[in-house]
């Protein structure tokens, strides 16, 4: 599920994580694992920062005398995966056959044509439109069942389109001209400016050094360093493997608590569950905080569902629920989770040594928080200043560009900034036409029957409507997949309940993130932290269940009270 896990990861993240991710996923021993200077594993987070010429965090491994460009780094990295002990085998390996997965893609196109042939057409739908349907639901499919990757496979639903004559090519294509797709592609090159410059890690070192004297501490620095970055680098896969993840393992080792070890519990278990909780909140506060929170808007203009002054009317709705989420979890996971080593008296020193080394706040770091600066006032006084999100963020990048922080190289490296547009205009597009064709309007005409029928009240249904979407998250492992499937469909059962319109697509948009941390392949960053060794599948599963109750919690009672007050309702 390669193609579902790691969307939101920029390239040079994507690249060193993988590495890590397979061999901790496919290759762990239920043995002890020690991490060694010559780790791939090591090297390849180092990495990560070797762009920017200067120290990765908190890393033991780093080599102050070695510095890469950037074709030695992927040379080296291809290298270091060669000679890795785990990519030796005794025997040559069969080379294996390319190309879809068979089973899945006969499920997959096999719903496509039941759903064409085989099952009536309602009266109230057009044959286009069922016909676009059976697409858009064997494409669906596909997305859960990987028979290729996910840009891949979206492409081919497109091709499909095409050449059935189902939609016009130039009605195929019209959604990769939208705003809301371009601000999510240049988000991804805002986050590569963060780990190239060196500018997270500084951060979330700062805190580390104010908060650090305690586990406790470590945790809430570590959380509230994440909230204060997120807003301006809008993916949680990359803060996740490019920033807090090397500096999370590098504290561990120090404290001799190892991954894949009896020591584990010391203190990076509770750390690594601590901030993959508390990732879903933190991107559920701000708009800008997620990729998929921004395709949560544009399906629900779609619908209808209009939201003037779209980041700060997501910023007030969430900031209650959100804070007190992002405050109360490294709590509730020290007494639910406790680590053995209470107290971390080394770790503000550390961190300060570690500030030392990096020296004061280079150039492009300065040029990296003025351009953020810009870009999320933008953002928030954009409406008044009639400068839409997307231009706000394509002034951000042309500074980044003229300035030398970033070139042309680092966007076009950003594989899953270019995957990203694909699939997501894909899957926006067919969406948009179902609308337009009058499939959503029946479906959920369908469902208002239903629920007249059982004579449920809007708030019932709400959060009946609410809880079937989280639970179903079990079956997929993308939150932006997840959104391109069911967002539209679910927010059209809340509008046909007699949900309101914002309250419904604000509360969907926001479960989106929260239902991220429930699994190990629950999303992109899930991958990254539970690849890093240190928390056992059940205890993922477990504490992911266990956090998802108490999230509904304090959502339902702070939000019930809070949204009230703000008159979503």
């Amino acid at each position: 599920m390669e193609s579902f896990a790691l969307h939101s990861l920029s390239a040079t993240t994507t690249f060193s994580t993988s590495l890590y991710t397979r061999n901790s996923l496919l290759h762990r021993s239920p043995g002890p694992i020690s991490i060694t200077k010559s780790s791939s594993t090591a090297r390849s987070f180092s990495a990560i920062r070797s762009s920017a010429q200067k120290p990765l965090l908190f890393s033991p491994f780093h080599n102050k005398n070695k510095i890469f460009t950037s074709k030695s780094r992927i040379l080296a990295l291809d290298q270091e995966s060669k000679d890795s002990p785990l990519s030796k085998s005794p025997e040559k390996p069969t080379p294996s056959l390319k190309g879809a997965k068979l089973i899945p893609l006969l499920i997959s196109v096999s719903i496509g044509l039941i759903v064409r042939f085989a099952v009536p057409k309602p009266i109230e739908v057009t044959p286009q439109a069922w016909q676009l349907l059976s697409i858009f639901l064997s494409t669906i499919a596909g997305l859960v069942l990987s028979p290729l990757p996910v840009g891949a496979w979206a492409f081919l639903g497109l091709t499909t389109s095409v050449v059935t004559r189902t939609l016009p090519f130039s009605t195929a294509f019209s959604a990769f001209t939208s705003e809301v797709i371009w601000l999510i592609v240049i988000s991804f090159f805002f986050a590569r400016g963060f780990v190239k410059t060196g500018l997270g890690d500084r951060i979330a070192t700062y805190f580390v050094k104010w908060l650090g004297k305690s586990t406790l501490g470590l945790s809430y620095g570590l959380t509230l360093s994440e909230a204060l970055i997120a807003p301006a680098m809008p993916s949680t896969t990359a803060r996740a493997g490019g920033i807090f993840l090397p500096i999370i393992k590098s504290l561990s080792l120090s404290a001799g608590s190892k991954p894949g070890d009896t020591s584990s519990k010391k203190l990076g278990s509770y750390l690594i569950l601590s901030q993959f909780q508390c990732s879903s909140s933190s991107s559920a506060l701000f708009l800008t905080a997620a990729a998929q929170n921004l395709l949560c808007l544009k399906l629900a203009e779609e619908l209808g569902v209009i939201i003037s002054s779209p980041w700060v009317s997501w910023f007030k709705a969430a900031s209650l629920p959100a804070l007190f989420s992002v405050l109360a979890t490294p709590f509730i996971l020290y007494k639910l989770y406790p680590p053995e080593t209470k107290d971390t008296p080394d770790a503000p020193a550390v961190a300060a040594k570690k500030l030392e080394t990096m020296g004061p706040v280079t150039r492009n770091e300065w040029i990296m928080v003025g351009t953020m600066v810009l870009a999320v006032s933008l953002w928030v006084f954009g409406d008044a200043l009639g400068i839409p999100s997307v231009v706000a963020a394509m002034i951000g990048l042309s500074i980044l560009l003229l300035l030398g922080v970033l070139d042309w190289d680092d966007c076009l490296i950003e594989k899953s900034a270019w995957d990203t547009l694909v699939w997501f205009a894909i899957l926006v597009g067919m969406a948009g036409q179902l609308t337009n064709l009058g499939v959503v309007t029946w479906m959920s005409s369908c469902v208002a029957k239903v629920l007249q029928s059982v004579s449920l009240s809007w708030p019932a249904a709400f959060g009946i409507l609410q809880a079937s979407y989280f639970l179903i998250h079990y079956l997929f492992a993308s939150q932006t997949g997840h959104v391109g499937a069911l967002y539209s469909a679910f927010l059209a059962m809340h509008l046909a309940a007699g949900v309101p319109g914002i309250l419904a697509a604000l509360a969907l948009a926001y479960n989106t993130n929260l239902f991220g941390a429930i699994t190990h392949y629950s999303s992109g960053q899930a991958a990254v932290y539970y690849g890093a060794g240190y928390v056992a599948l059940p205890d993922v599963f477990k504490m992911g269940f266990t956090m998802a109750l108490i999230n509904a919690i304090i959502w339902g009672v702070t939000g019930t009270f809070w949204w009230k007050f703000l008159g979503l309702y």
